[in-house]
């Protein structure tokens, strides 16, 4: 019998895919048309390979705030305003009751196992991450309850710090890492991106 995912929120966190806003490492060194095209194919892959999957309900939590017919299967949040901290935490206290996962767009080599594994980590941990190779993190999970602890504060985001930061922020709770796998921040990470793609 599948779960019920009303119960399990997955979230994918992005900035909405304009040219010469967001990605701008990126388009630093690819320019603006390829890191355009890098971020709504990413945002479009992890949309529908993810969406369609009875194990959990969808969110799309998209910046800046704004209508997104385009979407669907997802459900749309807004992220609002301020830090990265202060957007996640926000987005964790509006969703229904359950755990939650949230995974940035940048990230496209996520699959449908890599979720399953963080909800299936959330029974016996507080929190779930999934290492990135640059020090950060491309998946963040968080068990929830009434007395639930939200990591996000004093976090020196986008820096090779961001993943020791919050797990310290947990405070000895018990957490579960997943594979490590990289962020397109770049150039070169999205030459290895694709030359990945292409060998598979």
């Amino acid at each position: 019998m599948a779960a019920d995912p009303s119960r399990s929120h997955l979230v994918l966190f992005a900035r909405q895919p304009r040219y010469g806003v967001g990605k701008r490492r990126l388009a630093a060194d690819v320019g603006d048309l390829e890191a355009l095209r890098f971020a709504r194919g990413s945002l479009d892959r992890l949309r529908r390979t993810l969406g369609t999957d009875p194990r959990w309900t969808l969110w799309l939590a998209i910046s800046p705030d704004r209508p997104t017919s385009w979407a669907a299967p997802a459900r749309v949040i807004a992220q609002g305003s301020g830090d990265l901290g202060e957007r996640l935490s926000r987005v964790v206290q509006a969703l229904p009751p359950g755990p939650v996962v949230i995974l940035g767009a940048d990230t496209p080599t996520v699959t449908r196992k890599d979720v399953a594994d963080a909800f299936t980590a959330l029974g016996g941990h507080d929190a779930v991450f999934g290492p990135a190779r640059d020090g950060g993190y491309w998946l963040v999970g968080l068990r929830r309850g009434p007395r639930q602890h939200l990591p996000f504060d004093a976090v020196r985001w986008s820096t090779e710090y961001a993943l020791t930061d919050t797990l310290a922020a947990m405070e000895g709770r018990p957490v579960a890492l997943l594979r490590t796998q990289e962020d397109v921040d770049d150039g070169p990470s999205l030459r290895r991106y694709l030359s990945r793609s292409r060998r598979g």
